[in-house]
């Protein structure tokens, strides 16, 4: 509906429904060179109780199988196995995903040891409808020629505007998060590239905030003034202390 709305020619697109995970459509299409994807955030499948598919083409090479629990990273290796040599794929994704422990992070380890991860984004709360968790965008490639992660932290107010019931990006701020990834170069505050190896020596932990150094919004003290403010407090209160004990006595007297 949106390509029609938006006049783009869908003839070259392919679109099916189906249980991606156990009976994926379209294996007689890839590889792919772009994918682009919004799976279900943090839903049950049937994992390891089907042993079989550990030996799925998809699944295999990570050496482990998703959680049961949580089958983000299914989806996450579905969508690499379909990419071409030079593919690049986008996905929406829980943020969990990224730090939690376990199978999650065996599967990040195989996607950073072998070079697939291009850049993590993250993105603002309630951007969009039926949730208003803060989401990231995981963006793998299969032609990276650095062995470096980039981080891009998009939560700030400089990348969307409020709305009556959600945040919404511009097209201003599409562009300017677009420009970040394309350039890989560092900004203070909102991305860094970090080496892979410095990803390993985190546990593999892909969270952003783990990265990209958030910007100190705490007000500034001046100590001087300060000091000077205590001090004109502390002769007040002594000179307050003076008057009450005349007070005292006089009234003894």
């Amino acid at each position: 509906m949106n390509m029609f709305l938006h006049n783009v020619n869908y003839d070259k697109f392919n679109i099916k429904l189906g249980n991606t995970l156990i009976n994926p459509e379209l294996g007689d299409d890839k590889p792919f060179d772009a994918i682009v994807s919004n799976p279900p955030y943090s839903v049950k499948w049937v994992g390891s109780d089907d042993p079989t598919l550990i030996n799925d083409d998809r699944f295999a090479p990570a050496g482990v199988l998703a959680p049961k629990s949580k089958a983000d990273f299914a989806f996450v290796l579905h969508a690499l196995s379909y990419l071409s040599s030079k593919g690049r794929a986008a996905l929406v994704c829980f943020p969990g995903i990224f730090y939690r422990g376990g199978a999650e992070q065996k599967i990040r380890k195989y996607l950073i040891d072998n070079n697939f991860v291009e850049t993590i984004i993250s993105l603002a709360p309630n951007l969009f409808y039926g949730t208003s968790i803060a989401v990231n965008i995981l963006v793998l490639a299969k032609n990276k020629t650095e062995n470096k992660i980039q981080f891009i932290d998009a939560r700030g107010e400089d990348f969307f505007k409020k709305e009556t019931n959600n945040n919404v990006m511009t097209d201003a701020h599409i562009e300017e998060v677009i420009t970040l990834f394309a350039n890989k170069e560092d900004s203070q505050h909102i991305a860094i590239s970090v080496d892979n190896s410095k990803v390993a020596e985190n546990d593999y932990n892909l969270s952003v905030s783990s990265y990209v150094e958030p910007k100190d919004t705490r007000e500034e003290v001046d100590i001087e003034v300060l000091n000077k403010e205590i001090a004109t407090t502390v002769e007040k209160i002594d000179k307050l202390r003076t008057a009450i004990d005349a007070i005292v006595k006089e009234i003894e007297a």
